[in-house]
């Protein structure tokens, strides 16, 4: 069998490969793209998987990437506003490829959810359904680095955020490359839709969990999304990007990014980084 792994230069796509590699599948059934050449040669080096440059940009790279694939998972590109036309373009190319199975990273609740980010998610979803090909979606919660990343300013300054009592399953990036790694191994996985989150936590509970592993007073602060805006903008972050951040945000506070399936540990075999674990880590990184 052979597997495709789109975005594979990227943190998640590489961490898909590597999981495939460990749960069994053959080096030489697993093909790593992207559009990093350089990273890809490491990647072939490191692993001695079958790489091939593919964009989402280049129909043509991506039919030629695809090429007697059996299975593909397309990694959800990062250009907001050009996603629905770049992921089109994979699908149409899985389908002249013939896959027996097409794979999306999605967003948790992406069907029902009012966050601006899951509207290409949504229409994603769609473009794959009425594609025809069997497909597997695997809805992630938000990645524990989103927070993770941003430790020290907590420290220094707090949370601060406009969820609510809003609560997040997230879990950590391996987590989910983990169970992308399951579900293409696994053939009961065809038409699946996986909610996939870990242990829901508050905002209010990601500055106690920092608080009590870092032994420093942090607290969280409930701002409206206007002054959470100019907070992000203040802090430099472009008008289109902090405004997503912002509807994320009231997201959390709806709901939209808490899961309580259980899919992610049973599809893993196991339980999810805890927030707890993943704060402790990163702190001892950071001392380091």
């Amino acid at each position: 069998m052979s597997i495709v792994i789109t975005g594979a230069t990227g943190h998640l796509g590489r961490l898909v490969v590597e999981s495939l590699l460990r749960r069994g599948a053959s080096p030489r059934g697993v093909v790593a793209t992207g559009r990093n050449v350089a990273r890809l040669a490491e990647l072939a080096d490191a692993l001695g998987v079958h790489t091939a440059v593919a964009d989402y940009a280049d129909p043509r790279s991506l039919r030629a990437a695809f090429e007697g694939a059996d299975r593909v998972l397309l990694v959800s590109g990062t250009e907001t506003g050009q996603r629905v036309k770049q992921h089109t373009a994979v699908v149409q190319a899985a389908k002249e490829a013939g896959v027996t199975l097409l794979a999306y990273t999605s967003i948790s609740h992406a069907d029902t959810a009012e966050m601006a980010l899951a509207t290409e998610h949504r229409e994603t979803e769609r473009v794959i359904r009425e594609s025809g090909i069997p497909f597997t979606f695997l809805r992630n919660s938000w990645y524990l680095e989103n927070y993770l990343l941003q430790i020290p300013t907590y420290l220094e300054h707090g949370v601060v955020g406009a969820a609510g009592e809003g609560r997040i399953s997230a879990a950590a990036r391996t987590d989910f490359a983990d169970a992308a790694a399951a579900a293409l191994l696994d053939p009961a996985s065809v038409g699946r839709v996986y909610e996939l989150g870990g242990a829901g936590f508050t905002l209010a509970g990601l500055a106690a969990t920092v608080a009590d592993a870092s032994g420093r007073p942090v607290t969280y602060t409930e701002v409206s999304p206007i002054q959470l805006t100019e907070i992000l903008l203040g802090a430099g972050l472009p008008q289109q990007y902090a405004e997503a951040l912002v509807s994320a945000d009231l997201g959390i506070a709806r709901g939209e990014l808490e899961v309580t399936t259980g899919d992610l540990e049973r599809l893993i075999g196991r339980a999810p980084t805890s927030l707890g674990d993943a704060v402790d880590a990163s702190l001892a990184t950071l001392a380091a």
